[in-house]
């Protein structure tokens, strides 16, 4: 997730071994998600008549900020995630998401995948709401990126391979977000936290939480979906509830 902080912000004052999941021969989850941030992108350059997106009705409607969530925009926790400031920086965030995810989404099945990435989404704008600057617009995929990082951590630790190749991406990366300027260190950890703790949960949930009689397919996913959702619901409060200790609302940038 990137951020930017201006004057005037628009016009308002390897799958589960227990469990058999959906799975494709493509990943079409992932293409489903590329193309949903390029039309959403290719909208808001439309709107703004450029690549100011500032100028955007919908990215002003979507964006992170945090005191209109505290005024209770509690969707702008999902919908900034689906933004980008720039062509860069959607280029480089889908580049990401199509490497990453390609065999992610395959290995864990569709179903999965989806929640893994929304529960990282939501987990970096937690991370931003409690811990990002006041008057910072934040926007961009990168903290449900991140989330796919953890993600492919912890599948190659159940594969038992080694790890770091993985943690080391990870490192440069984080690296990155915090000595380039305009980057959201906040959203990115938040993201990789919730991302793969939820992969955690589907993966090694069943076996920590039932005896190996109960182990079942079905048991195992189940326990997999709850872990998941569990985390879900828990950055979504981390979220609001950080939006109503917000001493303010409805706060003019700068």
């Amino acid at each position: 997730m990137q951020r930017t902080t201006v004057p005037q912000f628009g016009d308002r004052g390897i799958r589960p071994m227990v469990a058999k999941p959906l799975v494709a021969s493509r990943p079409y989850a992932t293409y489903g998600l590329i193309a949903v941030n390029v039309v959403i992108f290719v909208i808001c350059a439309l709107q703004a008549r450029g690549v100011d997106m500032l100028r955007s009705q919908l990215f002003v409607d979507w964006a992170l900020y945090k005191p209109w969530v505290a005024d209770g925009e509690y969707w702008r926790l999902l919908t900034a995630g689906f933004l980008h400031f720039s062509v860069t920086h959607i280029a480089v965030n889908m580049l990401s998401l199509y490497i990453l995810g390609r065999d992610l989404e395959i290995a864990i099945g569709i179903p999965r995948y989806l929640g893994v990435y929304l529960t990282a989404l939501l987990g970096g704008s937690a991370a931003v709401m409690v811990l990002g600057a006041d008057n910072g617009v934040n926007a961009g995929a990168s903290g449900a990126i991140y989330g796919l990082m953890g993600a492919v951590l912890v599948v190659v630790i159940k594969a038992r391979a080694s790890p770091t190749p993985v943690i080391t991406i990870i490192v440069l990366n984080l690296v990155l977000s915090v000595t380039i300027p305009g980057i959201s260190l906040f959203a990115h950890v938040g993201g990789l936290v919730f991302g793969a703790a939820a992969t955690a949960g589907i993966i090694f949930g069943p076996q920590w939480v039932l005896a190996p009689e109960r182990r079942t397919a079905a048991a195992a996913s189940r326990v997999g979906w709850i872990a998941m959702i569990g985390l879900l619901v828990i950055a979504v409060v981390i979220g609001v509830g950080a939006g109503l200790a917000f001493p303010s609302s409805r706060i003019p940038l700068g």
